[in-house]
Order: C-alpha cells, then sequence, then structure tokens
C-alpha cells in the first residue's frame, strides 16, 4: 500500500471538509494562558476555565496578582488546578519581569525559531504550547501537534511510529510547506476526531484508505 504526501492530502481534505482559513483566536497573553489550561483536558473544559478566569480576574496582570489558590478556584474544570495555576502565574510574572508589561505582541517581529524559542524558554511552555500560541494568535507557520495530528500523522506515516510527541514538531514541519500547516493542523485534528479514532478507526469511511499505509489495521 502506498502513501500519501501532505500536499495531495491537503487537497482531498479540503474536499472533503471545505476551505479553511486563519482566524485569529485570543490576543497573544490570552492565548498563551488558554494554551496553558488546554494542557490534558477537553477544549470544552479549557474553554470554561479561561472564561471564568477573564470574568473574575478581567485581565492577566490581575490574573497574575491573585494567590494561586484564588486561580485554582477558577480553573478547576480544566483539570490539574493546582499545577496549571502555578504555571500560569509564574509565566505571567517572567513575562513581566522580561518585557515590563503583560504583553508578547513583541514576537511578530521576531522570525518563528526565534519566537519559539522565546516562548520555550518560560517555564512549562513547551513545543506544544508555543506552536499554538505562534500559530493562532499570530498566524506564524508552524504545526502544533496534539494527540489528534500526531496519531493521523503516525497513520498516514508522515513521522516514524517512534518519533516523539516534541520531535514530531520539527519533523512534520520539515515536510509540510509553510502556507499549508496551519490548514493540515485544522483538518488532521477534524480528520482524528471524525474518522481516525484513536480506538476503532472508521478505516471503511476514509478518504484515504486505499493510500494509508494503516489502513484496515488496528495500529
Amino acid at each position: 500500500m502506498g502513501t500519501i504526501h501532505p500536499l495531495e492530502a491537503q487537497v482531498i481534505f479540503e474536499e472533503k471538509y471545505g476551505v479553511v482559513e486563519w482566524v485569529k483566536r485570543y490576543d497573544p497573553v490570552d492565548e498563551l494562558i488558554f494554551t496553558i489550561l488546554s494542557q490534558n483536558t477537553t477544549d470544552l473544559n479549557s474553554a470554561r476555565a479561561f472564561q471564568n478566569l477573564i470574568n473574575v480576574f478581567g485581565t492577566p496582570e490581575n490574573i497574575a496578582e491573585q494567590p494561586v489558590e484564588l486561580i485554582v478556584e477558577q480553573i478547576r474544570i480544566a483539570g490539574l488546578g493546582n499545577i496549571k495555576s502555578v504555571r500560569i502565574k509564574k509565566v505571567l510574572l517572567e513575562i513581566k519581569r522580561q518585557v515590563g508589561r503583560y504583553d508578547i505582541s513583541f514576537l511578530r517581529d521576531m522570525s518563528t525559531e526565534d519566537a519559539k524559542k522565546w516562548l520555550r524558554s518560560l517555564d512549562g511552555v513547551g513545543p506544544k504550547t508555543a506552536a499554538v500560541v505562534l500559530c493562532f494568535a499570530f498566524g506564524m507557520p508552524v504545526m502544533p501537534v496534539d494527540t489528534h495530528v500526531y496519531r493521523v500523522s503516525k497513520r498516514l506515516g508522515w513521522i516514524n511510529s517512534k518519533i516523539s510527541v516534541e520531535k514530531a514538531h520539527d519533523k512534520l514541519e520539515s515536510i509540510i510547506a509553510p502556507e499549508y500547516r496551519y490548514k493540515l493542523h485544522v483538518y488532521l485534528i477534524t480528520h482524528g476526531r471524525k474518522i481516525c479514532k484513536a480506538i476503532k478507526p472508521k478505516c471503511h469511511e476514509c478518504i484515504f484508505a486505499q493510500k494509508c499505509p494503516s489502513s484496515f489495521s488496528k495500529s
């Protein structure tokens, strides 16, 4: 069974799921807070936790000034509140220390690689969180790898089955042209949720069934 090139997949995905256009989600610091909240939880729960923070505290500055215990109360729904509350507070205070204000909009003037490095220098910010912020707040050509992107990319043969999630970011960016990274990120998530599920993938309904090296397998 053959494989399918990312560019070919992009065309097929678009025919199946429609055209994807980049839309800014949150302001950069808000996006960073939201992404930390989204770690190891559902989009719905992280969105609710983020909205709780904004409703109660209003601004990143006010969030940073709160005792950790009060932050935990607002984000409990996202899980791991004791960890995420400390992480959010530390990240915000470090941004203020380095930049002088709670603002990371300056990243848009940096190269993608330099912006990645800056974000990843913050305690608790790894490759995925950095990529999500740069992608959704700035529209930079990065490839965030969540559980769906990771699983579907492996099944399509784009990344080695043993590669780590961290290394998958660089590997996927090396084979996907910059202008297609955001679109394929969205398409891979959509496909992973609808068809290429972790358990019992619907290979018989898959648009790549004839070319996917994992088609009809139980991987």
